[in-house]
């Protein structure tokens, strides 16, 4: 059943009342952008439903806790799933439409179809988390077709996922532009995730080594160590000086293929994740040399 809202935020879980009003739209002439979610909504997720409001006429969000991208022993039984805070932040800031559609109706039970880019969803994240990234692109593309928005919105914090998305839109001729936009931040640096709700107060302190050691890896490049090894070393050194950190990877890459580098590059991406306490987490920094 459809929510209406005093901003008018249509929200709904259906997908043939989204795409009745996503074609209104259109029919108007609206640029349609739209911001893929799982939820949690934070000020990250916020700044790209601010990029979409700036550049398209209608705005569309999307709420889905993707099952097929969490590995067995991941948290997808308790990621948060805060639907009315979410509706309400969305009403906020002007968006027009969120599609919150079912498990069933997003994966029905004949369903046999994957998506799987191959190469890019195998090593980094996908190393770690097998499987996630197959998750990852057939969500997208089955959102992408509901919604058949004309740009897609995307956070830089998970880096490889839009170069993955990007790659995989670029492949099957899907029209859509992939918008990658900036990391937002806490004061201190630490990445916006929906996952550090997760932290106590002492690993919330220690999460810092991941923004930290990527810019000691920025500062050891601008400062003239050609050596990446080095880098790296520094990097992984840094972020096992805290106690309660197990690091999965510290590394830097080419931008577009997110091969590891020997030598540095004119622009490059260095990136981190580890396991702070029990909860996993992700960053990265572009590097300009």
């Amino acid at each position: 059943m459809s929510i209406q809202t005093s901003h008018e935020l249509i929200a709904t879980p259906r997908i043939d009342v989204a795409r009745d009003k996503i074609a209104e739209a259109r029919a108007r002439g609206d640029r349609i952008g739209c911001v893929p979610t799982m939820g949690a909504l934070h000020d990250g997720h916020l700044s790209l439903v601010r990029a979409a409001r700036d550049e398209c006429g209608f705005v569309v969000v999307t709420v889905f806790v993707n099952p097929t991208q969490f590995g067995p022993d991941e948290d997808f039984e308790d990621y948060p799933r805060p639907l009315q805070d979410d509706l309400r932040a969305c009403r906020d800031e002007g968006v027009d439409l969120v599609l919150h559609p079912q498990m069933d109706v997003m994966y029905p039970h004949e369903s046999k179809t994957i998506v799987d880019v191959v190469g890019l969803a195998t090593h980094l994240e996908g190393a770690y988390r097998p499987g996630h990234f197959r998750g990852v692109a057939t969500v997208v593309v089955k959102l992408l077709n509901i919604v058949r928005c004309d740009v897609a919105y995307f956070g830089q914090k998970d880096f490889q996922q839009q170069v993955l998305i990007r790659r995989m839109c670029h492949d099957l001729h899907i029209p859509v532009e992939i918008r990658a936009c900036p990391i937002v931040r806490e004061p201190d640096g630490l990445a916006l995730s929906s996952r550090n709700v997760y932290l106590n107060n002492d690993e919330r302190r220690q999460a810092l080594a991941l923004s930290e050691s990527l810019r000691l890896a920025e500062e050891m490049i601008a400062g003239g160590e050609t050596n990446l090894d080095n880098v790296r070393d520094a990097m992984r050194k840094h972020l096992t000086s805290m106690p309660d950190v197990r690091v999965d990877y510290a590394t830097i890459a080419d931008r577009n293929t997110l091969e590891e580098l020997g030598n540095p590059q004119t622009e490059m991406v260095a990136l981190v994740a580890a396991h702070v306490g029990r909860t996993r987490l992700i960053d990265n920094l572009l590097i300009q040399r």
